[in-house]
């Protein structure tokens, strides 16, 4: 039973006068406790990084970096062949543009979370994980890695005893294997339907695949997609799902903490 559970989204993911997405940023802000923001790869500029960052300070909501492939043409959800070297710069690249508008505001930054097909890679690729998780020791050793519990990048983090969450995907079909079903596009979903399945997997540790097969779950956060359809009421449906049964929302920094408290 989670008694404490973190809230995230991967938003801010326009580009200049483009957006992507019907969901508002300034409503998803107000709905979450930690917040993914595009750093410039795959969305995002200078100029709404800066404004997403004012609005996370504004409504008490823990920063995060959300780092991709170079793909904005793709939105990072194409996989890109590069060295591991060359992918975790341009991810410490990113990190420390995201740092530096955080610093602007009086904003710290509390976590990174790799985004699409480079998320994907990373909970393959043990290598990646392992010159990501050692860079990020280096330094930034407090910054929390956001990912999947049977992802590799978990297993490499824990054995460096780098701080690490993670997710549960609540807009995402789960594989057998405990693993969301990559899409380059989120389908329309019930919001109630997300929340119930939210609640269940708080509640007993257990998600229902595509398959109909029930596999285990272990998770510190709950990630909806700004771009999923409908993202607003889903958000709201969960926040209040997961309340109404005595499951507070707090920062990914403060769940860890209470955790380990326990």
């Amino acid at each position: 039973m989670r008694k404490v559970i973190d809230l995230n989204c991967d938003m801010g993911e326009g580009f200049g006068h483009w957006s992507y997405g019907d969901a508002p940023d300034e409503e998803l802000m107000a709905l979450i406790s930690s917040a993914n923001i595009a750093t410039g790869f795959h969305a995002g500029d200078p100029n709404s990084m800066n404004r997403m960052v004012s609005l996370a300070k504004a409504h008490g909501v823990a920063l995060g970096a959300h780092p991709a492939y170079k793909d904005l043409q793709g939105f990072g959800r194409r996989k890109i062949v590069a060295t591991n070297e060359e992918l975790v710069n341009d991810i410490l690249y990113q990190v420390g543009a995201m740092r530096e508008f955080g610093r602007r505001h009086d904003m710290p930054l509390q976590h990174v979370k790799p985004h699409g097909a480079l998320y994907m890679e990373a909970a393959s690729n043990e290598d990646l994980s392992r010159h990501l998780v050692e860079t990020l020791q280096a330094t930034s050793p407090d910054l929390i890695l956001y990912c999947m519990g049977p992802a590799l990048t978990y297993d490499v983090a824990k054995r460096h005893s780098h701080p690490v969450v993670r997710e549960f995907f609540a807009d995402r079909d789960y594989g057998d294997d405990g693993m969301i079903i990559f899409t380059r596009k989120g389908a329309a979903a019930d919001p109630e339907a997300i929340a119930q399945k939210c609640l269940r997997a708080c509640q007993e540790g257990k998600v229902e695949t595509e398959s109909g097969k029930v596999v285990d779950v272990a998770f510190e956060s709950i990630c909806v997609h700004s771009d999923t359809p409908g993202a607003v009421e889903t958000l709201t449906a969960i926040r209040k799902t997961l309340t109404d049964n005595g499951i507070r929302i707090a920062s990914a920094r403060d769940v860890l903490a209470e955790n380990a408290s326990d």
